[in-house]
């Protein structure tokens, strides 16, 4: 194996990145349009068209789905980490309205006028949203000026619209970026332009330090001291289901509410299924529409949480107000029953007798992964197991594929993490019948999708890294001071391939091929079709902790 760690360097992304962190250390707001110059400078991979005069539609898409609804009524963007730091700056975000965006799971609260409040968990949030802030006002901007030139009046003109953006497909991907509104924020374009501040109120490493505390203190209790925790970062619904079985259990009610509804075409999908035999598919469809099923009543999220604790499942939304949902599932109380039959194991009814319990959490953005996983490894007495479940971008593979890597590099650290994954293509290909199962892959943690370019990436490619992700890296400092005695080091090979403390596994599930076709992270959804990597990686480490406390208990 290859002992030198990759080298390479982008003078523009490291530009980018230092300009607006420096000008962000003013205590007063800061214009977007500073950003601009080095952001077209930095050639970023999702916005490539940023040079041109026309729109790059791909990138405006991307941005709009990761900025609320309201955003074209926004002036101002503060960002703080905590509702005291925004008191004391005298925003009083309690009282102001909660807003949500397609693509991010980020707190946002709009005061209903020009300024909205995000909080931040690391600096991921920072290097996340000044990107996408600044490509959102430069395509704003750009179709602004097309629509004008045009002399657009009446914005539901399609065909007009057409003629002002070159085909009716731009067309089309414009009102998919802009949601159900785009004839009134379309109005809002021609009306006025984007000019975006900014104004950073605090990010010392001290604070995300203690917004994880605070996290971790609000699942604390349901964590009694002794017990040991195979730790999951996932997502909040793969475990519930395969482990609580409500779809399952309710599937006539399910599939009636899916053929009352037309809900995606999703009720003669399931039909298919079951007559060519696709049990597999059938169920993925079922765990898929539990979502919007439950959406549909307040009082169904209620009946689902109350299910799910009597199988040992008990769910923390937003613990300490931090917006990392977490689920801790006790194993004793598992009903063999009620498991997806990929998890009914030999010698499943001795899990009964377990103390351990599984601390899922709904995976953090990049280094906010650091913060929450040092606050678990603080708050409980032993950690069997470290389990990463996460979508990347493929350098190599297909939009459904599942990588598994034994080799991370960080860009936060500039470490590169040699480990033992516990999991290989032998413990998911069974679940998988369309996707491929890659072992034995690099990972590379970016600090951003938008910072980074084809020149900077051909790099790793020829060093054959493969698997595009933004968590891993930050899971792994804090996996290494979890097992060592000191700090995680800076640009070093990092070897944890010997530690015994815990066993660790990593697994990614592909949702972008960047260099292909430039699919978008958002502008081609997964939908249910990514179902069978999601819940294939699921089953593997969900098997693997059984399989391990089983063996215990034997």
């Amino acid at each position: 194996m290859d002992r030198q760690p990759p080298r390479a360097t982008s003078d523009e992304i490291a530009l980018y990145i230092r300009t607006y962190y420096s000008l962000l250390r003013s205590s007063g707001d800061v214009r977007v349009r500073a950003f601009e110059e080095a952001h077209l400078s930095s050639r970023s991979s999702l916005h490539l068209g940023a040079e041109a005069p026309e729109p790059d539609l791909a990138a405006f898409a991307y941005s709009a789905a990761r900025l609320p609804d309201c955003m074209p009524r926004v002036r101002r963007l503060v960002l703080g980490q905590s509702h005291a730091q925004f008191a004391h700056a005298g925003y009083a975000v309690d009282r102001w309205q909660v807003v949500r965006t397609r693509g991010r799971r980020r707190p946002l609260r709009w005061d209903g006028g020009e300024t909205l409040a995000a909080f931040i968990a690391s600096a991921s949030d920072i290097d996340d949203l000044v990107p996408i802030l600044t490509a959102y006002q430069i395509e704003w901007n750009k179709l602004r000026a097309h629509l004008l030139a045009a002399r657009i009046t009446d914005v539901g003109d399609d065909a007009a619209l057409t003629e002002a953006l070159g085909d009716a497909a731009a067309v089309a991907r414009l009102r998919g970026a802009l949601g159900p509104r785009s004839d009134d924020i379309l109005h809002d374009m021609i009306a006025h332009d984007c000019d975006l501040f900014v104004r950073l109120l605090d990010g010392s490493f001290r604070e995300y330090q203690r917004s994880a505390q605070r996290w971790f203190q609000a699942i604390a209790p349901a964590v009694p001291a002794g017990r040991p925790v195979y730790f999951v970062s996932s997502n909040s619904h793969s475990l519930a289901n395969l482990l609580g079985g409500y779809a399952r259990n309710h599937r006539d009610d399910i599939l009636a509410f899916l053929r009352t509804y037309n809900v995606e075409d999703l009720a003669p999908r399931y039909d298919e299924a079951v007559a060519r035999g696709d049990l597999g598919l059938a169920t993925k469809i079922l765990y898929y529409s539990l979502r919007a099923y439950v959406h549909d009543s307040p009082s169904r999220m209620q009946h689902v949480q109350e299910s799910d604790a009597g199988a040992g499942i008990r769910a923390i939304p937003s613990p300490g107000r931090i917006d990392v949902d977490a689920q801790v599932i006790e194993l004793a109380h598992l009903v063999p029953d009620h498991l997806d039959p990929r998890l009914r194991l030999p010698g499943v009814e001795r899990l009964r007798d377990s103390r351990a319990l599984i601390v899922n959490i709904d995976y953090p953005l990049g280094m906010a992964a650091y913060h929450h996983l040092s606050a678990v490894a603080l708050g409980v007495d032993e950690l069997r197991g470290i389990y990463i479940m996460g979508k990347a971008a493929t350098l190599n593979g297909r939009i459904g594929d599942v990588m598994i890597s034994k080799v991370v590099h960080d860009e936060h650290s500039s470490d590169t993490f040699l480990f033992r994954n516990a999991l290989t293509a032998a413990d998911v290909q069974p679940f998988m019948r369309h996707g491929t199962v890659l072992d034995n892959q690099k990972a590379l943690t970016v600090r951003s999708a938008f910072l980074q370019n084809r020149e900077y990436m051909d790099v790793f490619y020829r060093e054959g890294y493969t698997v595009m992700e933004m968590e891993a890296g930050p899971y792994l400092s804090a996996a290494y001071e979890i097992a060592e005695p000191r700090r995680h080091p800076k640009d070093e090979i990092v070897s944890l391939v010997d530690q015994m403390s815990f066993e660790l596994g990593v697994i990614h599930y592909a949702s972008d091929t960047p260099y292909s076709r430039r699919q978008s992270l958002l502008s081609k959804s997964l939908s249910y079709f990514g179902m069978e990597s999601t819940y294939g990686a699921a089953a593997a480490i969900a098997q693997r902790i059984l399989k391990n406390e089983i063996a215990r208990l034997s």
